[in-house]
């Protein structure tokens, strides 16, 4: 079996382990078991229609006397292209937003309040431009229809400098933008040195208020930075997504980990989005890395999860298939469990930045004790 054709860790563990020790391996890889949700009939049935994976986990928190519970239903969605990447660009767009349409249809089906779509997802790997007053008007079209909040990552052009940035707009249930947040860290990596076409953000940590939470957006590359995570966090982030796109031989081994320690250290949730599928280009091209040129840049894993304080996940969406991933969250939990560990109250972070701001300035000398 090849890399690309496996279809989830969670898969393999449940056909060829018994059950008592299954659950003991769970425990140890994912936390607290996160229990499933009762979807819809409807949803369940046209996800089959679709030919799309749909699953639903809840993460609770406890009961309190003075704060009722503050439940939020997010949806994560993870889709590969629709057609060739040498298919009439503006079948393509169409292609992927009908796609993505009927994903987000089930999804409010299952009463999702935020969802959040892939790292440039009307675009395959290598983005091509388009008008975004198109994306952008169908989208805040299905926020408004849905009364739902959209996350949507875009590949944007601004307007006076033809500056090109990464970007996440967020788009209120009212059907208005909200506002947007560029990728703060551009990766310069093999296949992915994105330096040559976006630029560093400038939008810094923006959250957004929205009518079920606070939330904030680390698109991609950013999640490799503690301080990101950190820095939205500072500002009242209670869910923070990280939609991407990244290929297995990069990234997978660390892919489970990442968001999930965010989580823990942070006290909030976060949820990871990955494409998923393998992209063929009809011309070769390479990164001057050493590799031979190539017409991919390797399968796109998927496995889109979400993350809890208290150090527990959701199982992942299939490396292999699209998917829709429904969690329910009580945000409740997220100061419940900052109470426990008391992260934020015990970090010391004015001490962090002074020796940060001496770090960056010339001449600095590392405090290092010699024999």
């Amino acid at each position: 079996m090849s890399a690309c054709e496996f279809e989830s860790l969670e898969e393999s563990l449940e056909s060829h382990l018994p059950e008592a020790e299954l659950s003991e391996v769970k425990r140890i890889l994912f936390g607290k078991e996160t229990q499933k949700l009762d979807l819809p009939s409807c949803a369940v049935s046209a996800a089959s229609e679709r030919d799309f994976e749909l699953k639903g986990f809840r993460f609770e928190a406890a009961q309190e006397q003075l704060r009722p519970p503050r439940r939020v239903r997010v949806g994560l969605i993870q889709n590969r292209i629709v057609l060739p990447t040498d298919a009439p660009i503006l079948d393509q767009i169409n292609a992927m937003h009908s796609r993505v349409g009927e994903m987000v249809e089930v999804a409010a089906m299952c009463g999702v309040n935020i969802v959040c779509f892939q790292e440039t997802w009307s675009d395959h790997a290598l983005c091509f431009l388009h008008p975004r007053e198109r994306t952008m008007d169908g989208v805040c079209g299905l926020a408004k229809k849905y009364n739902m909040v959209v996350v949507s990552p875009i590949l944007e052009r601004e307007g006076l400098h033809s500056t090109l940035w990464n970007t996440a707009v967020v788009i209120s249930n009212s059907g208005h933008v909200l506002g947007k947040s560029r990728k703060n860290h551009i990766p310069r990596i093999g296949d992915f040195n994105e330096s040559t076409y976006y630029m560093e953000g400038d939008t810094g940590h923006t959250v957004f208020q929205t009518q079920f939470g606070n939330i904030a957006v680390n698109i991609c590359y950013g999640r490799h930075h503690p301080l990101n995570w950190l820095m939205y966090s500072m500002n009242g982030a209670e869910i923070i997504f990280n939609p991407s796109a990244t290929v297995g031989a990069l990234s997978e081994p660390m892919w489970s980990i990442e968001a999930r320690n965010a989580a823990i250290a942070h006290h909030c949730f976060t949820c990871a989005i990955n494409r998923v599928g393998t992209e063929h280009f009809k011309s070769e091209f390479t990164s001057g890395d050493g590799k031979k040129a190539h017409h991919d840049f390797g399968h796109f894993y998927g496995s889109s999860y979400a993350a809890a304080p208290d150090g527990s996940r959701s199982p992942g969406l299939s490396r292999t298939r699209d998917g829709l991933l429904v969690v329910e969250m009580d945000l409740n939990l997220n100061r419940q469990i900052s109470d426990k560990w008391s992260f934020k109250m015990t970090g010391r972070y004015s001490e962090y930045a002074e020796e940060l701001t001496k770090s960056v300035r010339p001449g600095f000398k590392p405090n290092i004790v010699k024999e």
